[in-house]
């Protein structure tokens, strides 16, 4: 990546091939993107049905933590099984993440008002569309801020997992603060990183494993800049 080059694809080929090598990328790039507005989508709606069917006890219930970290087992195994998984299967448990996520998520829906969350949902998708067209247009290589948001990403882990003993209201305010930054970084970095991962020799499974891989990767993005504005802006009930 050190030698990253956004238009590496067009230099040195012939006209018809670069023509049909951008159109490749455009369809790789709308693939993955219609793969993260989905799970978004399906994530926002089983939020809702969730909310709607279950009572305020669900948050006091050990049934709750079942829906927590099933989708954090969920993502490890699809990241490191995706190069066996076949296309289709990875994509259901991508879209069974994005449900499970949601369960868990319904619990925002008692705890911010509902104008709230709607507000703070679209600010992130204006945040993160913004983001994310600077990643796939930028001539600069991201490549080195990877080490930098890695090491946000654990500080912000390790801290939540602390302040979840401590209680404390500025130390969450603190991590959120972080958050945003860092999910925001990487929403950018991710961008470009996936765009150089566009090979238009691979084949149609070796594409739709990267496509799936991918739109976890900005979807992962997109919910956890939600979750850490949310914690800024949100009005609680």
């Amino acid at each position: 990546m050190s030698n990253y080059d956004p238009n590496v694809t067009m230099v040195g080929a012939g006209g018809g091939h670069a023509i049909a090598v951008a159109a490749g990328l455009r369809s790789y790039m709308l693939r993955i993107y219609n793969y993260m507005a989905a799970g978004v989508g399906l994530t926002a709606v089983v939020a809702w049905l969730t909310y709607q069917l279950t009572s305020p006890a669900l948050l006091q219930s050990p049934l709750m933590w079942v829906f927590i970290l099933a989708p954090l087992g969920l993502v490890f195994f699809i990241g490191s099984r995706i190069n066996t998984l076949s296309v289709s299967i990875a994509r259901l448990l991508f879209f069974i993440y994005a449900a499970l996520v949601g369960v868990s998520l319904s619990t925002l829906l008692h705890i911010y008002t509902s104008a709230s969350i709607a507000r703070v949902f679209f600010i992130t998708a204006a945040t993160f569309g913004a983001l994310s067209v600077f990643g796939y247009t930028t001539r600069r290589d991201l490549s080195g801020l990877g080490t930098f948001l890695f090491m946000g990403l654990v500080g912000i882990i390790i801290a939540t997992l602390v302040n979840l003993f401590l209680q404390s209201s500025g130390l969450d305010w603190l991590i959120s603060i972080v958050g945003v930054g860092v999910f925001a970084g990487l929403t950018a970095y991710d961008t470009q990183r996936i765009k150089a991962m566009h090979d238009s020799r691979d084949d149609e499974t070796t594409r739709g494993r990267k496509s799936v891989i991918s739109a976890l990767s900005l979807y992962l993005n997109f919910i956890n800049l939600f979750m850490m504005l949310l914690r800024l802006a949100g009005n609680r009930r």
